[in-house]
This record gives C-alpha cells, structure tokens and sequence, in this order.
C-alpha cells in the first residue's frame, strides 16, 4: 500500500529570511493526521536567505540528520563542533541529554536549501553526539547509496534509531530497488526531479509511504535526488 504526501499540501512558514515546507507537524503547522511515519518525526525542506540563518537554539532527545540540496550551512554548537555542509554532505546531530546549536547560510549572494529531518531516537538520555560525512555524486549515481544507518556501516552516518536512510541520483530512465524486509516501511522523498514510484509518479517535495511492499522502485523521469528511509 502506498499513501502520497504532495508538496503542495505541505504546511509553509514563511519568516522574510526562512522560507520552510513542512511535510509533518512542526512549530506553528499542526495537523493532527499529519504526525509523522513511523520514527520520522520532521521532514523540512528549508530554503535560507543569504547571510541569515537560525540563531542559537536547544535541542534534546532526537537525532537530527541534515542535508544540503544547493548552497552552503553553517553550523556550531555546544559541543564545540564548527562546520560547513554542502551539497553531498550529511550531518547527524544527536541532540540527547541536550544541546545547542546554530545553523546559518555563510554565503553573502547564494541560497541555501536543505532537508531537516527530525528521527525518534530509541531511548531519551542519550549523550550528545555529531558527525558529519561526505557521500560524492559518483556513489549516489543510478543506485541507492546508505548515508544513515543504526550500525553506521559502509562509512554511513550513525543514527540512534532501527532506521536506514538511503540516497540516489536518478537520470531519466534510470532505476533504483530497494528490498523491505517483512514489518518493515519505506518514506521516499522527492528532492528534486520527478520520478515514478509503482504507478505513481512523484515531483519536488512529494513524498510517499510504503507499507506491506516487498520492494521499493523509483524510476526517474528527469534528473531527480531521492530519498529513502527504511523504517521499523
């Protein structure tokens, strides 16, 4: 069974400098059928101004994974980690018994656009963490590529969580499986391009659940960024 999560029925905070789409509940947007997949708690596709960004803020008891679309993100934090993001480049920040942290667009002319992605961690009081890995375009070309995973294995980052998330780079007519183990759920994210999932062909920001599938495909139809989450 698949559910579609359009884009354009996303919720939307609009501050001048933050423009945010947000495919489940968060901040302001609640929507009481909309609060989450599984361990996926946030889903935000983040387009930042030029030279602005979020202030310093606390975290705690999530892990949080980001990933830059186009542009460049800042981040320091409390834990003394300081860092530049790009496109290719995942972040994860495990928030735990707490922490601070900023994220700021350091280019004076581009945009930044990046994916927030919010994970239920598998127990609270977990020490705060970070680690930040680059995956290069070759990896993600035409093939599923693990960026996230419990065990961080095959150089993924690690997510305290029963949950993979997987990155690919399709071309027009290019292909992508993914195989679900029984009980298990895919979350696949449109990130850009457009791409066909079973019958359903998805654009930018659409998203789709997978339940009670043996299989993910994604057949691109144009130059498209996708990802996967596979979820307990």
């Amino acid at each position: 069974m698949m559910q579609i999560r359009r884009g354009s029925e996303r919720g939307r905070t609009e501050l001048g400098w933050l423009d945010s789409r947000h495919t489940f509940s968060f901040g302001d947007y609640h929507d009481p059928e909309q609060m989450g997949f599984r361990a996926l708690r946030v889903l935000n596709d983040d387009r930042v101004r030029p030279g602005k960004g979020f202030g310093t803020h606390p975290h705690r008891d999530m892990e949080i994974v980001s990933i830059v679309i186009s542009g460049a993100l800042e981040h320091r934090d409390s834990l003394g980690n300081g860092s530049v993001i790009r496109p290719g480049d995942v972040q994860r920040m495990s928030a735990g018994t707490g922490v601070l942290h900023s994220e700021f667009n350091p280019s004076p002319t581009e945009p930044t656009r990046f994916l927030q992605i919010w994970v239920l961690p598998e127990r609270s009081g977990l020490p705060p963490g970070y680690e930040q890995r680059a995956f290069s375009a070759a990896e993600r070309r035409g093939r599923l590529r693990l960026v996230a995973a419990r065990d961080g294995r095959d150089g993924a980052v690690t997510v305290h969580q029963d949950v993979e998330i997987w990155m690919a780079q399709l071309s027009p007519g290019g292909q992508a499986e993914h195989p679900l183990r029984p009980g298990r759920h895919a979350w696949v994210q449109v990130a850009s391009g457009e791409v066909r999932v079973g019958s359903a062909t998805l654009g930018e920001g659409d998203g789709a659940a997978l339940t009670g599938e043996a299989v993910a495909k994604i057949a691109g139809i144009s130059e498209a960024e996708v990802l996967l989450f596979d979820l307990a």
